[in-house]
């Protein structure tokens, strides 16, 4: 199955920023050690819009900082339908597999850390999510932002399908 990514331009946008990790790296040299951060951040407008980066730096805000002009550089379009996603998702990147199923209004986002993160920022309010594997936070944001890329509307089914929006549903 070939997927087809939705980029978005950044213009006009009100994103908003989640952290979902920092890590203090070491990296050892005759002198000593030398410490520097690495930020993960995600990056939405809680409306189907969402971006991941990844930035490093000697300090914790210029980590951070760098990570969401990157995010701002990886934004895609994801389907909401009805506060929720459309139909179920299976997705793996290296040794993190995320699953992510709709759920009824009122349920939540019900979800750890990472996918929490990033599925709040795309603005979905109702979901079902489980990660499994890996729990390294970089796979596990790009393994969820893969599930959401995988996701169609209905739309995007009639087009590939050649048929109008009414035969989609009605067989």
């Amino acid at each position: 199955m070939t997927t087809s990514i939705r980029r978005v331009k950044t213009s006009d946008l009100e994103l908003k920023d989640r952290l979902v990790s920092i890590q203090r790296v070491t990296k050892v040299t005759k002198g000593g050690r030398t410490f520097s951060f690495s930020a993960i951040v995600v990056v939405g407008n809680e409306d189907g819009i969402v971006g991941h980066g990844l930035g490093k730096a000697k300090e914790v805000t210029t980590a951070i900082a760098k990570g969401i002009e990157d995010a701002k550089k990886n934004l895609i379009k994801v389907p909401i339908y009805r506060g929720t996603i459309p139909h179920e998702q299976l997705a793996k990147y290296g040794g993190a597999s995320v699953f992510i199923k709709p759920a009824s209004g009122g349920t939540g986002v019900k979800a750890g850390g990472a996918m929490r993160a990033v599925l709040e920022s795309v603005g979905i309010k109702d979901v079902l999510a489980k990660s499994k594997g890996s729990s390294n936070p970089h796979n596990l944001v790009k393994a969820t932002f893969r599930a959401l890329m995988e996701l169609r509307d209905a739309s995007l089914v009639a087009e590939h399908r050649g048929i109008s929006m009414d035969k989609v549903f009605n067989g």
